[in-house]
């Protein structure tokens, strides 16, 4: 019997995807585990590279958030000196 092929082997690695990219592999990934993968080594190993591109989502939207946040502050900053 030969060994199967990995799930995620030939894959970018998480932290090079940008958002949209993550977002939707992680789709993909979801979609396929709710399908019923073949064996539980398939399943678990889609399972962790969900886990991690449900992060590499997290980090980009914390950072957007972070971003956001500071140009309120400068905004607000610049209305405050300029009244």
């Amino acid at each position: 019997m030969e060994p199967m092929t990995a799930p995620t082997e030939g894959l970018p690695d998480v932290a090079s995807l940008s958002f949209e990219q993550a977002r939707d592999e992680l789709v993909r990934v979801v979609a396929e585990l709710e399908q019923g993968a073949p064996t539980l080594e398939h399943s678990l190993a889609l399972w962790e590279r969900g886990e991690a591109l449900a992060a590499r989502c997290e980090e980009w939207l914390v950072g957007a958030k972070r971003r956001l946040d500071q140009a309120r502050g400068a905004a607000e900053t610049a209305r405050t000196t300029e009244a």
